[in-house]
């Protein structure tokens, strides 16, 4: 697919653990000409781990996409009527944005972003990393799943036999689900056996 003048905004959320998978991605589309606004929690932005220190994943996003981030409801709230994006991804999709994300309740720029592309009716597509998506999240997912112009990037348990309640994306299927999705159609099988 041409992504050629496609306006896609990319939100991240706290599952620091999946970065390493995700900027590869989201370097893809740039390289495929897709306009790409990235789109921060607090977290992202505010938080050191052993996975990066404190804004270092701001910074290689914006070298990537160009683009200044999103960091703020203020920011985000735009992309309604005024600038639509084709696309809102989301990933990694952490277990408490997708509680919140299903439960209606935007406290997050990703969040604002991802509200703001269904009211236009263009495709949301979701990439999950959590570690209760067989527990007490599940019902969560499932609420996404039957949801008008939400897609999932394909998951499966990423460690069955000692975190059997965890959910992962395969990231990278990420851009071939964006494909899909602007069709309306969801990549299958979104199940898929663990790896």
């Amino acid at each position: 697919m041409d992504f050629e003048g496609k306006h896609i905004g990319f939100g991240l959320t706290g599952s620091h653990c999946t970065y390493d998978a995700v900027f590869p991605q989201i370097q893809k589309l740039v390289d495929l000409g897709a306009k790409v606004s990235p789109f921060f929690t607090h977290t992202v932005k505010h938080t050191a781990t052993r996975f990066g220190d404190e804004g270092e994943w701001v910074e290689k996003i914006k070298e990537i996409t160009g683009n200044e981030p999103v960091d703020s409801i203020v920011k985000a709230e735009p992309f309604g009527p005024k600038t639509p994006l084709d696309c809102m991804v989301i990933a990694p999709l952490t277990g408490n944005s997708i509680s919140k994300f299903a439960n209606a309740m935007t406290d997050s720029p990703v969040l604002m972003g991802a509200k703001a592309t269904l009211r236009n009716q263009k495709p949301v597509v979701l990439g999950i990393s959590t570690n209760d998506g067989l527990g007490l999240n599940g019902v969560n997912i499932m609420r996404l799943m039957a949801t008008k112009n939400i897609y999932f990037i394909p998951f499966s348990q990423d460690d069955p036999v000692k975190k059997q309640n965890s959910l992962v994306a395969h990231m990278d299927t990420l851009v071939e689900t964006i494909e899909h999705a602007l069709q309306g159609k969801q990549l299958q099988p979104v199940l898929r056996l663990a790896e």
